[in-house]
């Protein structure tokens, strides 16, 4: 069993590639995907690690889209590193949300809960700022109890702290991840902590050239679960699942959800020509 969708500190995690691909040693899995948001800066240290300790590396990403204000993240597997509108836009939405960051700080500073700068990017380390660092900032300061209730009363979509990310559409996202080689998954489609996405989306993704639904989502109960499921059968979509590890900024294990070896294949064959003929780039 594999797991399609892990962070690391790369993005918004709280541990490294290499101590994800030991957490996947340790929780029995076969392989392990690296999804960092919008970076592909960990995929070495993983794929190093996966070679050590004899794990199947899937190279992948979270790219960040928007439609209608909503918060739209498409997963990339195998895409080329070196494609240039790839790197580009990934250059582009970190230095989005830089400035994102920093209008969201004067937000919760106007509703009098000012943060210090430095102690939300000591929280990111060499990565992108993002609303989970500064929801961390948040507990520390004693502002919420959780990270929960940073997000439910002020970080998420449409909350009061909240700042529009000006990001491609999902349908140019996915077109970007088959520009670049890969295959595009759409994560989480009813998990309400990111907004859940409607039928209409999906079938305007699928146009696009969707490969696959993120049914099998550690946020996604059982009915939520089988909703999506038949949602992807009816669409010919592979249905993939997993964990979407953060380390400590969630309360979820690697392995907590996972996708069987198989089914891996099945969606790597559906990836653009470029990939599909072998390449190992990482």
């Amino acid at each position: 069993m594999i797991d399609l969708h892990t962070h690391s500190i790369c993005s918004d995690g709280t541990t490294t590639p290499a101590e994800n691909v030991a957490l996947a040693v340790g929780a029995g899995l076969s392989g392990l995907a690296l999804t960092d948001h919008d970076t592909l800066a960990g995929w070495v240290e993983a794929a190093a690690a996966c070679e050590r300790l004899g794990l199947e590396f899937v190279p992948g990403i979270e790219l960040s889209t928007e439609d209608n204000d909503l918060s739209v993240h498409v997963l990339g597997y195998w895409v080329d590193p070196g494609h240039a509108a790839l790197a580009e836009e990934c250059a582009r939405l970190r230095d989005e949300r830089a400035d994102r960051a920093a209008r969201i700080l004067d937000k919760l500073a106007a509703l009098g809960l000012s943060l210090d700068p430095a102690a939300v990017a000591a929280h990111a380390g060499d990565a992108p700022i993002g609303r989970p660092h500064i929801a961390k900032a948040m507990v520390d300061a004693g502002f919420v109890p959780d990270l929960g209730t940073a997000f439910q009363d002020y970080l998420a979509d449409g909350g009061p702290a909240w700042v529009v990310k000006h990001a491609l559409s999902p349908e140019k996202g996915v077109a970007l991840i088959r520009a670049a080689g890969g295959v595009a998954v759409l994560a989480h489609p009813g998990s309400t902590a990111y907004g859940v996405a409607d039928e209409t989306l999906v079938d305007r993704l699928c146009a696009a050239g969707l490969a696959g639904l993120e049914a099998d989502h550690a946020g996604h109960d059982a009915e939520t679960v089988e909703h999506w499921r038949k949602v992807a059968v009816l669409r010919d979509l592979v249905v993939t699942g997993a964990s979407d590890f953060h380390g400590d900024g969630k309360d979820v294990l690697i392995g907590a959800r996972t996708t069987s070896a198989d089914v891996v294949k099945e969606l790597r064959e559906r990836a653009a020509p470029v990939a599909a003929g072998g390449r190992e780039p990482w």
